[in-house]
Formats: structure tokens, C-alpha cells, sequence
């Protein structure tokens, strides 16, 4: 389904659009918005996704189930060092 409704541009964005059709690029102005409104749509959807992930680490950091990259580094070398050790079993 599409709706028709009517938009106001300054006068560069309409001198751009028309370029962008007169290329070529897009087939009509309301291709050219049409594609502009699903890549707004997709960065902040990407935006979101983002910010969730961001929430989710710092909850994780405040529950204590984070471990500094020095703690990690630590833990690391000590279970190589376990895994060089021959078992005295």
C-alpha cells in the first residue's frame, strides 16, 4: 500500500534530490525518499541494537560478571601454565 502525502524541502535539498533523479540515480523523488527513510530506519535500528548491547555489558559490569582485561590476562597465564605442568597423577 502506499500514501501520497505532501513534504516541504529547503530549496538545496530539492536542487539536490532533482539532481539525484536527473542522474539517474533514482528513478522518481519518491524512490529517492522512500530509500532515505529505510536507511534512517535501518541506522537506528542498528543505533538501537547498539545501545542495547552497551546497557547489557554495563549491567553485566555492575552484577560483578565482568573481569578487567588484568584479572583476565592473569587467569589466562596461570591456566597455561597448569596445562604445561605435567599431572602427578
Amino acid at each position: 500500500m502506499t500514501v501520497e502525502i505532501s513534504i516541504s524541502l529547503t530549496d538545496d535539498q530539492e536542487a539536490y534530490a532533482r539532481g539525484l533523479v536527473a542522474s539517474g540515480e533514482y528513478p522518481s523523488l519518491s524512490a529517492l525518499l522512500q530509500r532515505g527513510l529505510d536507511m534512517l530506519r535501518r541506522d537506528s535500528e542498528m543505533r538501537d541494537g547498539e545501545l542495547s548491547a552497551l546497557r547489557s555489558l554495563i549491567d553485566q559490569r555492575r552484577a560483578g560478571l565482568f573481569v578487567d582485561l588484568d584479572e583476565g590476562e592473569a587467569a589466562t597465564r596461570t591456566l597455561r601454565a597448569l596445562r604445561r605442568t605435567p599431572s602427578s597423577l
